[in-house]
C-alpha cells in the first residue's frame, strides 16, 4: 500500500479549515491498487514502505483517515496492505531494514526478526521512541493512537477474519522477545496498546451480549399472541455471533497476556516494565468484571517491589484508579490485606514521587473502609507531616485530615451559626493541638500547619475560635485546656497567621518565590484584614492573661509583625493600640529572659512604620521606654563600677546590661552614647579580669551596634566629617579591645569576640568603598600581621579539635547528642567567619594553608566548609590558590618529617594520609586544563624547589631530604597538559626537574630514588597513564603503580578502562597568565616551613592527621529494613510473590522457569552500540532484598533543620539583615 502522503496532509489541512476533505472511493482504490508496485513488480527499497511510517511520525493527520485509507488497501490486497504494517511496526522500531514480499512469504517471524536486527545502526542507540527533539516529541502518542483507532475501525469485520491479527500479534510477539532493546520496547508497547484496544472491543461486545439477551428474554416472555419468532431467531443468532466474537477477543488477549506481558512486565528495562503496569491498570479499570480478580492484580502487588521508582510508581497509580471507584473496593479486599503493609512502607519510599503516590493511595483507602489500616499504619503516615518534602508532607497532611477531621458536629437547619468555642470547629482545633503535643516534635507547629494549609485553610483560619479557646471560660461540662495545651495552641495560633500573612512555606519547605495569582493575592490581603481586626481587639487582653509567661508571651508578641497597621487608622482602633503599648511596656519591665525582650524590640520595630499615621505615637512610647531604659543603665552602670563586687550579684543591673543590647539590635541608639560606657566597662573587665561573662558579651554586642549604626548613618552621607573621624577611632579601639578579649580565660567570651572581630574586619574591608561609596574610604581598615596570626591561631585551638576536647561540653552532657551538634555548630560558625577574610583578602590568602591541610581530617564536619572556601579562592586567584595548596601539603610533609624523621616508611599510614589528601586537591582543579593551565604549572614549580631544597646529608650521592615530596606531587601530574610535561613550552614540567638533577640522579634505581622516578614517568608527555604514582612497598624492594588497565580485546566500544572512579570536583573559573619565569634556582638553605601560625601546645592533638587518613568521608545512613516477604496471593498460585518471580541470581531463575508455561530469554548481544544492554538484560531482574533496601529511605524531619552541616550561616553577630549574610555550601 501507498499512503499518498500529499493527500493526507492536504486532507488534515481542510479538516482544520473547517471543510470536509475525504478522498473519492477511486482514489482511495488507486492508492490501493498501486501500491509498492511499478510496472506490476513490488517495490523493496522500502521508500514507498516508509510512507505509513512518516506519516505518524509528523503527527498533523487526521489518524482516522490514514486507518481508513489503510482498511481500503487490506480489502483489495491484504497481503501488501499487511506487509506495509509489519514494515510500519520495524521503522517504529528504529530499524533501517525493510521485510519485502519475500521474506514475508517463505519466512518465519525468527527469521525475519533475525534478519532485521542485522540492518540495525551500530552508531546509535536511540529509536524513535527514546529520540529528543521537536520532530519526535509527539511520534509515542501518535503510534498510541495509530493502533488505537485501527482496532477501533477494525473492530466490525477485520480483526476477525484470522488473519490480520494473528499476524499481528505473532510479529509483536516474536519482536517482544527479541535481544535489541528497540525492538523489545516498541513491540511491547504497541502489544499493550493493542490489547487495551481489544479490552474495549471485548467491552462493547459484553455490552452488546447483555442487551440482546434482555431482549430477548422480554421477547421470549411475551404471550404466543405477540410474539415474534422471527426475531427470537434473529435475537439468537445474533447473541452466538457477539458470543464467537467474544471467543475470539478473548483468544486474541489471551495470546498477547501470555505472549508477551507475563514476560515483559519483568523486563529488564524499566521503562518496559512500566508500560506493561500502566496497561493492566487501565485493563482492571475499563473491564473489571474480566480483569479485576487476583489472578491479575498480583502482577502488580509483585511489581510494588521493583527497582526502579518509575514502575513503582505506575504501580500505585494503576491502584488508585482501582480504589477510587467504590464499587471496586469488594474485589479488593484480598489484595489490600496481602499487599497493605508494602503500600504503607512505600510511604517512605526514598523515591518521593513514589512516597507521594502511595500516601494518596492510603487516602483512598481510608475513604473506602476506615478497618483496613491499622493505628500503627495510621501512625506510620501521622510523622510524614514534618517531612521537609512538602510535596510528601501535603499528601500526609490530607490522610490525617481525612481520618482526624473528616468528621464534623452536624448544624441544626435554620439554627444560628455557632462561634467561638461553641462552633463545629472548636472540637477539631482542639483534636489539632492533641496531635500536635503527642507527635513530640513541639519545635516544628510551622510545619504542621503547612501540611495541613492546603486540605485545612477554613479550619485553621478559624482564629475567632481560637481566641475564644483561649479568654473565655469553659462550658458547663466541658473541659478546659491545661497550660501545655494553651501553649501549643498559642504556636499554631502564631504558625497560622504567619501562613496565612506570608503565603509561602516554613524554610526547608521552599523552592524558591512563587508569584501569586491575582486570587491568591486577594485571598492574602482579606486574611491580614480580618487578623488584624481579631488580634487587634484580643491580642492585649491576652498579653494580660499570660504575662508572667515568657513562651506564651513570646508567640504572642510576634502577631503585630503580620498585622495590616493600617486597619487601626480606618477601623478606630486606637484605644487598643495604646493597650497594646501599655502591655508591651510592662513585659519589659518585669521579664528579664533575652527572648522576650527581643521579641520586644522587634515589635516595636514592626509598629514604628513611618508608612503609617500609628508611627507618632508608637515613637513617643519607644523614645520614653528607652529614655528610661539608658538612664538605669548608666545610673547602675556608675554604681556598678565603683562597687564591682557587690553589684555583681545584683540581677537587676544584668537586666539593664542586657536591655541595650537587644535594643540595639533593631533599634537606633546612638543619639545615647552608649559606646562610651560599655567601652569604659569592657576596659574594666580587662583589668579586673573576673567580670561575668554575660556583661562582657552583652556589652561587646551592644557596642558593635553602636558602630554599626554609625557606620548606616555614615554610608547614607548624613554624617559630618568629625563624625567620620569619631567612627574612625571608636571602631580601631574596639576593634584592639576584641583583640585583647582573644586571650580572655572564658571561651564564650572568646567566641563572641572573635566572632564581632571577624565581622568587623569584613565590613571596613577595602569592599566598603566599592559601589559608589568612596567618601568611607577614611574607614578602611586593615588587620596587621600579628592580629592575622591570632586569629589563625584561635581556629586551630577553638575548631580544629575532636569532640571530647570542647571545653564548652560538661561532665553530665558528654553524651548529649543535641549538645555536641549545638557545639559543632559553633565551630562550623567560627571557621566561616574566618573564611570569609580569606574569601575576601581581609587576611593573606595564604594563611588558608593551615585550613586546607585540615580538609581530611575533619572532613565529616568542615568539608563543605573548606572545599568551597577552596573554590573561592581559586575563582579570585588560581596561581595563589595552587600555591596555598601545595604550602599546606608542604606543612604536613615537614610535621610528619619532625614526628617520624627522614628515614619514615613511605607505605605509613602518615604519608599516605598526605597522598590521599594531594589527589583530593588535584581532583577540585576539575576537567578543564586549559582554565587550570598555569595554576597547576606553578604548583609543580613550586613543589619540584620543595623536593630539592634541602641537600642530602649523605654527600652529593644522597638523595635530597625532601625528595619523597615528589610522590605526593605526581597525584598532580594528570592534570598538566601534555605539551607542559615534556615539550619546549614555557610551561616545561619535565625540563624544569632536570635543572634540579644531577647526571648521577638519573642512573640511580635504588628505593630511596623511586619518588623521583615515578614523578619523572607521570609526566611522560603522551603516555598512557596520567595518574601513575609508585609507592614503596612494605618490602624493601615492593612497590605497587597505579596505572590505567589495558582495555582486555573483547571489550565493547562502550566499555572504559578500568580506572578508580572519583568524583571530579568543580573546576577553577577562567586561566591566568604564567607569571613567574622557570629560572634555574639556587640550592640554598631555606627556612624550615611550619604552620603561619603557631599553635597552642596545650591544645594541639596527640594523634596526627595522618592516623585518620583511611577514615573514608563519608555520611552514614542506616537504611530502614522493610523487606516484607511472605506466601503467595492465593495458595494455588503457581508464581510465589518474593522467592520466585522477583529473581536476583541465574540460577534461581532457572528454577522458576521449569515451572512455568513460558521461557524467558538468554540474551546475548553482539558488541553494538545500540545493543549495548549486555548488562542489563541478563535475567537477575529483581533481588527483593536490595530492592527494598534500595527503595525505602528516611525522612528527613525539619528537627535537622538548622542543623545540618550542609549550611553554613556566616552571620556571626546578630545583625538582623544589615550585616547577616548567609551562603549554602554543599557538598
Amino acid at each position: 500500500m501507498i499512503i499518498n502522503l500529499n493527500n493526507v496532509l492536504w486532507s488534515s489541512i481542510l479538516l482544520k479549515g473547517g471543510k470536509k476533505g475525504k478522498k473519492a472511493a477511486g482514489e482511495k482504490g488507486k492508492g490501493g491498487k498501486g501500491a509498492g508496485r511499478i510496472n506490476g513488480h513490488h517495490q523493496e527499497n522500502g521508500m514507498e514502505n516508509m510512507m505509513l511510517f512518516e506519516v505518524v511520525k509528523l503527527g498533523r493527520s487526521a489518524m482516522q483517515s490514514v486507518v481508513d485509507d489503510w482498511i481500503e488497501s487490506y480489502k483489495h490486497d491484504r497481503d501488501v496492505a499487511l506487509l506495509d504494517l509489519i514494515n510500519f511496526f520495524i521503522q517504529c522500531s528504529g530499524c533501517k531494514g525493510v521485510v519485502s514480499g519475500e521474506m514475508f512469504r517463505n519466512m518465519q517471524n525468527s527469521e525475519i526478526i533475525r534478519r532485521m536486527t542485522e540492518e540495525f545502526d551500530e552508531d546509535s542507540g536511540d529509536y524513535p521512541l527514546t529520540i529528543a527533539g521537536p520532530q519526535w516529541k509527539k511520534f509515542k502518542s501518535s503510534f498510541c493512537e495509530f493502533i488505537s483507532v485501527l482496532v477501533r475501525q477494525c473492530q466490525y469485520s477485520i480483526i476477525y477474519d484470522e488473519y490480520m491479527m494473528d499476524t499481528v500479534i505473532s510479529l509483536l510477539t516474536g519482536l517482544s522477545d527479541s535481544q535489541v532493546r528497540a525492538f523489545r520496547h516498541t513491540s511491547t508497547l504497541a502489544a499493550m496498546k493493542l490489547m487495551t484496544a481489544l479490552v474495549n472491543v471485548a467491552l462493547n461486545l459484553s455490552i452488546n451480549m447483555d442487551n440482546t439477551q434482555r431482549q430477548y428474554e422480554a421477547e421470549r416472555n411475551k404471550i404466543m399472541a405477540k410474539r415474534a419468532n422471527d426475531r427470537l431467531e434473529l435475537l439468537l443468532q445474533k447473541r452466538k455471533e457477539l458470543q464467537e466474537n467474544q471467543d475470539e477477543i478473548e483468544n486474541m488477549m489471551n495470546a498477547i497476556f501470555k505472549g508477551v506481558f507475563v514476560h515483559r512486565y519483568r523486563d529488564a528495562i524499566a521503562e518496559i516494565r512500566a508500560i506493561c503496569i500502566e496497561e493492566i491498570g487501565v485493563w482492571m479499570k475499563l473491564y473489571s468484571d474480566a480483569f479485576l480478580n487476583d489472578s491479575y492484580l498480583k502482577y502488580v502487588g509483585w511489581t510494588m517491589h521493583d527497582k526502579q521508582g518509575e514502575v513503582r510508581l505506575k504501580c500505585l497509580t494503576a491502584l488508585q484508579g482501582l480504589y477510587y471507584n467504590r464499587e471496586l473496593n469488594a474485589r479488593l479486599e484480598l489484595f489490600t490485606s496481602r499487599f497493605k503493609d508494602r503500600i504503607v512502607s512505600m510511604t517512605l519510599d526514598k523515591e518521593y514521587d513514589v512516597a507521594v503516590q502511595a500516601i494518596k493511595l492510603l487516602t483512598l483507602v481510608l475513604n473506602s473502609t476506615d478497618e483496613v489500616l491499622t493505628p500503627e499504619d495510621c501512625e506510620s503516615v501521622y510523622h510524614l507531616v514534618y517531612s521537609a518534602h512538602r510535596p510528601v508532607a501535603i499528601a500526609a497532611g490530607e490522610f490525617l485530615f481525612k481520618k482526624l477531621f473528616s468528621q464534623r458536629e452536624p448544624e441544626e437547619e435554620g439554627a444560628p451559626k455557632r462561634r467561638g468555642r461553641q462552633s463545629p470547629n472548636a472540637n477539631l482545633i482542639k483534636t489539632t493541638v492533641f496531635f500536635f503535643l503527642e507527635s513530640e516534635l513541639h519545635e516544628h507547629a510551622a510545619y504542621l500547619v503547612d501540611s495541613l494549609w492546603e486540605c485545612g485553610a477554613e479550619l485553621l483560619k478559624d482564629w475567632e475560635c481560637m481566641i475564644s479557646l483561649l479568654l473565655d471560660d469553659p462550658l458547663p461540662g466541658e473541659e478546659a485546656l491545661t497550660d501545655r495545651q494553651e501553649t501549643a495552641l498559642i504556636e499554631i495560633m502564631l504558625c497560622t497567621v504567619r501562613q496565612a500573612a506570608e503565603c509561602h512555606p516554613p524554610i526547608g519547605r521552599g523552592t524558591g518565590k512563587r508569584v501569586m495569582t491575582a486570587k491568591e493575592r486577594k485571598t492574602q490581603l482579606d486574611d491580614k484584614t480580618r487578623m488584624t481586626e481579631l488580634f487587634a481587639v484580643a491580642l492585649p487582653p491576652l498579653l494580660a492573661k499570660y504575662a508572667v509567661d515568657s513562651e506564651k508571651v513570646t508567640n504572642l508578641l510576634q502577631l503585630p509583625q503580620y498585622f495590616d497597621l493600617e486597619i487601626y487608622t480606618t477601623g478606630r482602633l486606637e484605644k487598643h493600640l495604646e493597650s497594646l503599648l501599655r502591655q508591651i511596656r510592662e513585659i519589659v519591665e518585669k521579664h528579664t529572659d533575652t527572648e522576650v525582650l527581643e521579641v520586644c524590640s522587634k515589635t516595636y520595630h514592626a509598629l514604628c512604620n513611618e508608612e503609617f499615621t500609628i508611627f507618632n505615637r508608637v515613637d513617643i512610647a519607644r523614645s520614653q521606654l528607652l529614655d528610661e531604659l539608658v538612664d538605669k543603665f548608666n545610673r547602675l552602670l556608675e554604681d556598678f563600677l565603683q562597687e564591682l563586687e557587690q553589684s555583681f550579684a545584683c540581677d537587676p543591673v544584668h537586666m539593664c546590661l542586657n536591655l541595650p543590647q537587644i535594643c540595639c539590635s533593631a533599634h537606633d541608639l546612638s543619639g545615647w552614647d552608649l559606646f562610651t560606657s560599655n567601652f569604659k566597662l569592657l576596659n574594666t573587665g580587662i583589668e579586673n579580669g573576673d567580670m561575668p561573662e554575660q556583661i562582657v558579651i552583652h556589652s561587646l554586642q551592644c557596642t558593635h551596634y553602636v558602630i554599626l549604626w554609625n557606620l548606616a548613618k555614615s554610608s547614607e552621607g548624613s554624617s559630618r566629617k568629625d563624625d567620620m573621624v569619631t567612627l574612625r577611632k571608636q571602631m580601631r579601639a574596639f576593634c584592639m579591645m576584641c583583640q585583647r578579649y582573644l586571650t580572655n580565660v572564658n571561651t564564650a567570651v572568646k567566641e563572641q569576640a572573635f566572632t564581632i572581630l571577624c565581622d568587623l574586619l569584613l565590613i571596613f574591608s577595602h569592599q566598603m568603598v566599592s559601589g559608589g561609596r568612596e567618601h568611607l574610604e577614611p574607614l578602611v581598615y586593615s588587620s596587621e600581621d600579628s592580629l592575622q596570626a591570632e586569629l589563625l591561631s584561635f581556629i586551630l585551638n577553638h575548631v580544629f579539635i575532636d569532640q571530647d576536647d570542647d571545653t564548652n561540653s560538661t561532665d553530665g552532657q558528654q553524651d548529649d547528642e543535641a549538645v555536641k551538634i549545638e557545639a559543632l555548630h559553633k565551630r562550623r560558625n567560627l571557621l566561616a567567619a574566618y573564611c570569609k577574610l580569606i574569601i575576601y583578602c581581609v587576611v593573606d590568602m595564604k594563611t588558608g594553608a593551615d585550613i586546607f591541610k585540615q580538609y581530611m581530617r575533619y572532613y565529616n564536619d568542615y568539608g563543605d566548609i573548606i572545599k568551597e572556601t577552596m573554590s573561592k579562592t581559586r575563582q579570585i586567584d588560581k596561581i595563589q590558590c595552587a600555591k596555598t595548596l601545595i604550602l599546606s601539603l608542604q606543612q604536613l610533609f615537614n610535621e610528619m618529617l619532625s614526628e617520624l624523621g627522614h628515614g619514615f616508611d613511605r607505605s605509613s599510614s602518615s604519608f599516605c594520609g598526605i597522598k590521599e589528601l594531594a589527589r583530593r586537591f588535584s581532583l577540585t582543579f576539575g576537567l578543564d586544563q586549559v582554565k587550570t593551565r598555569d595554576a597547576i604549572a606553578m604548583l609543580h614549580k613550586d613543589g619540584i624547589e620543595f623536593a630539592f631544597k634541602d641537600p642530602s646529608t649523605q654527600g652529593e650521592g644522597g638523595p635530597p631530604l625532601n625528595l619523597a615530596f615528589l610522590d605526593i606531587l605526581s597525584e598532580f601530574s594528570s592534570k598538566l597538559m601534555k605539551q607542559d610535561k615534556r615539550t619546549s613550552s614555557g610551561r616545561n614540567v619535565h625540563m624544569y626537574l632536570e635543572r634540579f638533577m644531577t647526571f648521577q640522579m638519573a642512573l640511580q634505581r635504588e628505593d630511596c630514588w623511586l619518588p623521583l622516578i615515578s614523578y619523572r614517568n607521570s609526566l611522560q608527555a603522551g603516555g598512557d597513564d596520567d595518574t601513575m604514582s609508585v609507592m614503596s612497598g612494605y618490602s624493601s624492594r615492593g612497590s605497587s603503580v597505579r596505572s590505567k588497565k589495558i582495555k582486555p580485546p573483547g571489550a565493547t566500544a562502550g566499555t572504559s578502562a578500568a580506572k578508580r572512579k572519583l568524583p571530579e570536583e568543580e573546576s577553577s573559573s577562567s586561566s591566568e597568565v604564567w607569571q613567574q619565569s622557570l629560572q634555574t634556582p639556587v640550592m640554598l638553605p631555606s627556612p624550615h616551613l611550619t604552620s603561619t601560625a603557631m599553635r597552642d601546645p596545650k591544645r594541639a592533638r596527640e594523634d596526627s592527621f595522618m592516623g585518620h587518613h583511611q577514615q573514608t568521608p563519608q555520611h552514614h545512613q542506616t537504611p530502614m529494613d522493610y523487606n516484607r516477604r511472605g506466601t503467595g496471593l492465593m495458595e494455588e498460585d503457581e508464581e510465589p510473590i518474593v522467592e520466585d518471580v522477583m529473581m536476583s541470581s541465574e540460577g534461581r531463575m532457572d528454577d522458576l522457569n521449569e515451572g512455568m508455561d513460558f521461557d524467558t530469554m538468554d540474551i546475548d548481544l553482539p558488541p553494538s552500540k545500540n545493543r549495548r544492554e549486555r548488562s542489563e538484560l541478563k535475567p537477575d531482574y529483581f533481588d527483593p532484598a536490595s530492592i527494598m533496601d534500595e527503595s525505602v529511605r528516611g525522612i528527613c524531619l525539619p528537627s535537622l533543620i538548622g542543623k545540618c552541616p550542609g549550611v553554613l550561616f556566616l552571620c556571626n553577630s546578630q545583625l538582623e539583615a544589615r550585616s547577616c549574610t548567609i551562603i549554602r555550601m554543599i557538598l
